[in-house]
């Protein structure tokens, strides 16, 4: 820690997306920071997500979610699956989903989330540039990929909202998507561009994330756990340590994505969070392997994202509801390349070079849950951001930062953790 400043003692517990741009933030803001990560930075769901920063985008929770779901329960293979197995917790949380699946909640989640969108593209750029982050960042925006006429009319009524918040979109016929990207297939009927979208190596991104935060006297240290939080009458004064141990500080950010549950739980509160587990297959660019893609894509009937890194292309996406576990299911990864033979040509048999899974934090709203936790001063949490950690990890950390530094910010309103308590 620098010794000569003067701003609170801060801990963020987690080092993944959001918490190292919370302590990011944080530390640009004069705080001393500590950020403590049970395992090491970036070995949750950060390190391995496809790589696609999408703003302005509608939530998980849609009309006809659940009714997908509970088609699709018993097949493993499926975008959207849920376990059949008995949690009760996870069956809470659905029905809880249920509820906001509905046009109107969209559309009030639209209101809060599309402005955010805005201001983390901005600070996308601002933080790019700042830090000199090298991480492959491109800004050509990602397509929505369709080969079936009810998933072009999906695509369009999804652009058609994002059009109405300011975004910029493109519809466009098969034609003119293998013009743009001459590796689609002949399946593909059309699609659509989301021209507002960067896309980069989170690993890569979080790497040098880390180092920016540490750049400005924020100091990392992994290999540390932390059992809960310490509270002395109305605030936090500090953290108790797995093993033993403690340390003080003035305030504490929880940021531990789907762990960050039972610290919440020790305050008295309950998270509606469930972990939703995410998969990627990396395979090789060449003969025998993945086809260089010029763009990145999402092929709308599987929800496989696609995206060449440096040496790989990344296939990633699907969302199981299997608990907090991080078992992998070959067939779920098997689907993501035999999802891609369908749209994309060129695909061989080569192995992949890494194989993945990760949990996300899913909030049964589908908006993050940001702000100060169970009445506790100095007390806040990030979490519940979904799919969508990457993309508002900036913005959350620059909320974050000034909610500890007593700077008022009317963002946080919609996405408070208060919201649950008054339902």
């Amino acid at each position: 820690m620098a010794s000569d400043r003067s701003g609170p003692r801060v801990i963020v517990v987690g080092a993944g997306v959001i918490g190292l741009s919370c302590a990011y933030y944080l530390a640009r803001a004069g705080a001393r920071v500590l950020v403590l990560e049970r395992d090491r930075v970036g070995a949750g769901a950060s390190f391995g997500n496809a790589g696609c920063v999408t703003p302005g985008h509608p939530p998980l929770n849609r009309p006809g979610r659940i009714a997908q779901a509970i088609r699709q329960m018993l097949d493993s293979t499926s975008p959207l699956y849920v376990h059949p197995s008995w949690n009760p917790g996870l069956w809470r949380w659905l029905l809880g989903f249920a509820r906001y699946c509905t046009e109107e909640h969209v559309a009030a989640a639209m209101r809060i989330m599309a402005p955010l969108g805005k201001d983390t593209l901005a600070l996308f750029d601002q933080l790019l540039h700042e830090e000199r982050i090298e991480c492959d960042a491109r800004h050509g925006g990602y397509y929505d990929v369709c080969s079936t006429e009810a998933g072009l009319q999906e695509a369009e009524h999804e652009a058609r909202i994002v059009a109405g918040h300011g975004y910029s979109v493109t519809t466009l016929d098969g034609d003119e998507m293998r013009r743009r990207e001459p590796v689609l297939g002949a399946s593909v009927i059309g699609g659509v561009h989301f021209e507002e979208a960067i896309t980069l190596d989170p690993a890569l991104f979080l790497e040098r994330l880390g180092l920016a935060a540490e750049g400005h006297d924020a100091e990392v240290r992994e290999g540390v756990g932390v059992t809960h939080v310490d509270i002395a009458g109305p605030r936090v004064t500090g953290v108790r340590l797995v093993g033993g141990g403690r340390e003080a500080a003035d305030a504490v950010v929880i940021a531990t994505g789907p762990y960050s549950l039972e610290m919440a739980k020790r305050v008295g509160v309950r998270l509606p969070v469930q972990p939703g587990k995410g998969y990627h297959r990396d395979i090789p660019i060449g003969p025998n392997g993945a086809p260089r893609m010029r763009i990145a894509c999402i092929l709308n009937e599987t929800s496989v994202f696609c995206n060449s890194l440096d040496t790989v292309v990344r296939f990633g996406g699907t969302m199981e509801f299997s608990g907090l576990n991080r078992v992998m299911r070959p067939a779920r990864l098997q689907q993501l390349t035999r999802a891609a033979r369908a749209y994309i040509e060129g695909i061989g048999t080569a192995r992949p070079v890494s194989e993945w899974c990760g949990l996300r934090p899913m909030s049964v709203d589908g908006l993050p849950i940001v702000g100060p936790l169970g009445g506790v001063e100095g007390l806040s949490v990030a979490t519940g951001h979904g799919m969508l950690g990457l993309t508002f990890a900036p913005v959350t950390g620059q909320m974050i930062a000034r909610l500890v530094m007593g700077e008022p910010d009317s963002r946080l309103e919609g996405l408070s953790p208060a919201r649950f308590a008054r339902r």
